[in-house]
């Protein structure tokens, strides 16, 4: 779910920063734990009038208390790239670990933690909270997922393009403490909230697609072969795969028999992410394209055509 917000990034740093209030994708767990989130978040700031909550804030302005929790060794879905196709709903998972106090009883039935990613006034986080297994007294490892949806169930858009590319990632915790955030006599002083960023995140991609096709097929030796093809990739503006434009791509033949493609020549999709180029036949094999990948989209490569030079 895409929450709107004003990060602040400040390594280390417990913040807080405006959210609007996510609508849940999931019943249950995760439900209450999004509107949980954003509802500390927004009273606090609601009731210091600041945009921004930190431990240097004015004693006398309402706000949650610094949460005794610390983060660390945060790793996003194993540092690899989080790749969302158009439609289909991707977890993605994470591991940290968190160092807290004694008097901090992660146990508790209204403690909750996990990870987020984020981009700009852009959050993405989980349906439901992490899972934390104590290590010692004060230790704990925790992981869990972020889920990603192109098209949520309510048919509002998640992620956007604009979302694509270089992310940070962050890690939270809230203690209630027995408060009930919609409740008209929550106190906001009685919760802690501790929530750090940035740490390092793979990029979010939008998923790559490439098609191949030679012809004709069969063809006479040192006859010219047309090869067409089309690089597209997820719009997550309109949950469909539109044609990627401009993009250098390589054409690759593998002889029949051999496992190694070589590369003819590169070649510039259209406007529309088309693919069109010719070469002399001269033995039977395999065409393929290859993509490299951007830091917007990633690499990927044509299942190979066999042509049958006669």
């Amino acid at each position: 779910m895409r929450i709107r917000a004003t990060v602040a990034a400040v390594s280390g740093a417990l913040a807080i920063s405006a959210f609007a209030l996510p609508a849940a994708h999931a019943a249950g767990a995760g439900s209450s734990y999004r509107a949980d989130v954003a509802k500390v978040r927004e009273a606090a700031v609601a009731a210091s009038g600041r945009t921004a909550f930190s431990t240097a804030a004015a004693d006398t302005d309402p706000q949650p208390y610094p949460l005794d929790a610390t983060f660390s060794a945060v790793k996003i879905n194993g540092g690899k790239a989080i790749v969302v196709g158009a439609a289909a709903h991707v977890k993605v998972p994470f591991t940290y670990t968190m160092k807290h106090g004694a008097d901090v009883d992660i146990t508790a039935p209204d403690f909750a933690t996990g990870a987020y990613v984020f981009k700009g006034d852009s959050q993405f986080f989980g349906d439901d909270p992490a899972t934390c297994t104590a290590t010692s007294s004060t230790v704990a490892t925790c992981k869990g997922v972020i889920d990603f949806y192109p098209k949520s169930d309510d048919s509002t858009i998640d992620l956007t393009n604009a979302s694509a590319g270089a992310v940070k990632s962050g890690v939270l915790a809230i203690a209630l403490n027995g408060q009930d955030p919609s409740s008209s006599t929550f106190d906001i002083t009685k919760v802690g909230l501790a929530d750090q960023s940035p740490f390092a995140s793979p990029n979010l991609q939008r998923l790559s697609q490439l098609t191949v096709d030679a012809a004709p097929e069969p063809v006479q030796k040192g006859k010219t072969i047309t090869v067409t093809g089309k690089l597209s990739r997820a719009n997550w503006d309109t949950n469909k795969y539109a044609g990627y434009a401009g993009q250098k791509v390589q054409l690759q033949f593998r002889k029949k028999g051999s496992s190694t493609y070589t590369t003819l020549k590169t070649i510039t999709t259209s406007s529309t992410g088309t693919l069109k180029t010719t070469t002399k036949a001269t033995v039977d094999g395999y065409f393929r394209y290859v993509f490299a990948g951007t830091p917007t989209t990633p690499a990927v490569n044509a299942t190979g055509d066999f042509v049958d030079v006669r």
